[in-house]
């Protein structure tokens, strides 16, 4: 006997009470962060305690545009915008916020690499990360705290650089005994009671270690895992991998790149009409978009080296229920997953995955031992925005939560154990079809988050803001008329669509 059960993945659900309207919202570090409408300040709260209950508030220097957490490092970054111009700032020390501790530092980017002196102590400071182009999207590596961001035809590559308490009272001290030899140092006993009190304190440094120019594409996403580097632009996705080997075989990716820049100014007399095209692992530099590496890093003294792996393309066509306007990729994501037998701090992802989707269908590809697609998602309507974990995809759409069964354990299981189905124990196959558990209706979502096994939701009343529902109203009169003039057009030689199912069901399709 076969018994079916109606399956719910979600235990329980709360309301996050906050003071102003929420405008955007990110997890990470077992906080939420809300930032209000308006976008002038962070609330965080903790996820992980009873009533998320308040851990600090903060203000930011300029309107939030966009807000992500990176768990390596613990740090906010944000692209902000004030009178007109746009910014890119990290946030560091947040949670001293927490104390009521008023102090905020602000400095720019490299300035403890320098070697610039730390004083005032423990307290939250701004990293001001300046870019000769405006960002349009940023993504943190989980495994590395390393920031990607891009810009309208670059990705910009910052490493990660940690400072702890004890070398930034070292380099302090050269600098204060190189330039003024005379000057009294000190006491060890201040010292004592200073190192003591902020024992556990790191300061956060961004190197600017790598510039990839990507002259044919304009992102609109990106992402970043352990070398691995995807762009994804209104129907395009891009993935690349960086890696610092020898110095030859990177004069030799250059030249390469120079070859297919050529080959492609040969062309541009050519009206060229983008078309469905997937190429996978080597065949992927194909493709028509060249890329070239520019590196800037002062530290590090490995020479990067670009190689190709995933290259997708999208027609604009109509979907299920979508217009050409709205058939637009989201919900980039790389994915790294560790068997059991892995330390997370230590060593690299035994998999890593790559998600991407539209609004009716969703892609999730394996990169690591060669590139496959894993699975495709039909999506029973529009979707919003979707988010990928270990063992479950949640989309959203305007009025339900839905979750879908992922292979991605089951890829690293086989990886970890090659031999694993036996008599005593079987793993499903990684190409298994996957299924949606039970939807869960709500009202108005705008967007999703995960952290651990929390699914976090922003919804509002209002479902639609004054600029869909302006096009939304046209787009029926558009419909509403070129229905009456193809109707109009049938009786006029005789054929009555309401007696044709099948004509009335063409008839019902939007056109323009």
């Amino acid at each position: 006997m076969v018994h079916v059960y109606n399956c719910h993945p979600f235990a329980s659900q709360q309301i996050v009470q906050v003071e102003q309207e929420p405008g955007l919202v990110c997890c990470g570090g077992g906080a939420l962060f809300v930032v209000a409408t308006g976008g002038c300040k962070v609330e965080a709260y903790s996820v992980e305690q009873e009533g998320c209950p308040l851990i600090c508030r903060f203000a930011t220097m300029g309107t939030v545009r966009s807000i992500q957490h990176s768990k390596i490092g613990d740090y906010l970054v944000t692209i902000e915008e004030k009178n007109s111009a746009t910014y890119l700032r990290a946030y560091t020390n947040w949670r001293y916020q927490a104390e009521e501790k008023a102090r905020v530092g602000v400095r720019l980017l490299g300035h403890l690499l320098r070697g610039a002196s730390v004083r005032g102590g423990v307290q939250m400071e701004i990293i001001e990360i300046p870019l000769s182009e405006r960002p349009v999207a940023m993504a943190c590596c989980s495994v590395t705290g390393d920031l990607l961001v891009g810009c309208e035809n670059t990705l910009v590559l910052f490493t990660l650089r940690r400072q702890n308490q004890q070398n930034l009272q070292s380099q302090s001290q050269q600098n204060l005994q190189s330039p003024w030899p005379n000057a009294q140092q000190p006491s060890s006993h201040s010292q004592g009671q200073t190192s003591s009190s902020n024992q556990n304190f790191s300061a956060l440094d961004f190197e600017r270690s790598v510039i990839v120019h990507v002259p044919k594409i304009t992102p609109k996403q990106v992402a970043l895992c352990v070398g691995y580097v995807a762009v994804q632009a209104e129907l395009e996705v891009l993935v690349l991998k960086l890696e610092t080997p020898s110095e030859s075989k990177t004069l030799d990716e250059s030249s390469d790149t120079s070859k297919i820049a050529d080959h492609l100014e040969d062309q541009t007399d050519f009206l060229l009409i983008p078309k469905h095209q997937e190429l996978l692992g080597d065949r992927a530099k194909d493709c028509d978009i060249p890329v070239s590496i520019e590196k800037t890093g002062l530290e590090d003294k490995g020479q990067y080296t670009l190689s190709y792996v995933l290259f997708r393309r999208f027609t604009p066509e109509f979907f299920q229920g979508c217009s050409v306007e709205e058939t637009q990729l989201h919900s980039l994501q790389l994915y790294p997953l560790f068997t059991s037998n892995q330390s997370v701090s230590t060593d690299r992802p035994a998999c890593v995955f790559c998600f991407f989707s539209l609004p009716t269908a969703g892609y999730l590809y394996s990169l690591k031992g060669g590139v496959e697609l894993l699975s495709a998602y039909q999506y029973p309507e529009k979707v919003l925005e979707a988010v990928l974990t270990d063992h479950l995809l949640h989309v959203i759409t305007k009025s339900a939560l839905q979750c879908f069964t992922v292979r991605c354990a089951a890829v690293a299981a086989r990886i970890e154990d090659p031999y694993i189905d036996t008599t005593m124990k079987a793993c499903p196959p990684s190409s298994l079809e996957v299924c949606a558990l039970r939807m869960q209706l709500f009202i108005g979502l705008r967007s999703v988050c995960v952290y651990g096994r929390h699914v976090v939701l922003l919804s509002t009343a209002d479902t639609e803001t004054p600029e869909e529902t302006e096009r939304s109203t046209q787009r029926r009169g558009l419909e509403l008329k070129e229905h009456t003039m193809l109707t109009g057009i049938f009786l006029a030689v005789g054929i009555d669509p309401a007696t044709t199912p099948a004509l009335e069901s063409f008839l019902s399709r939007p056109f323009l």
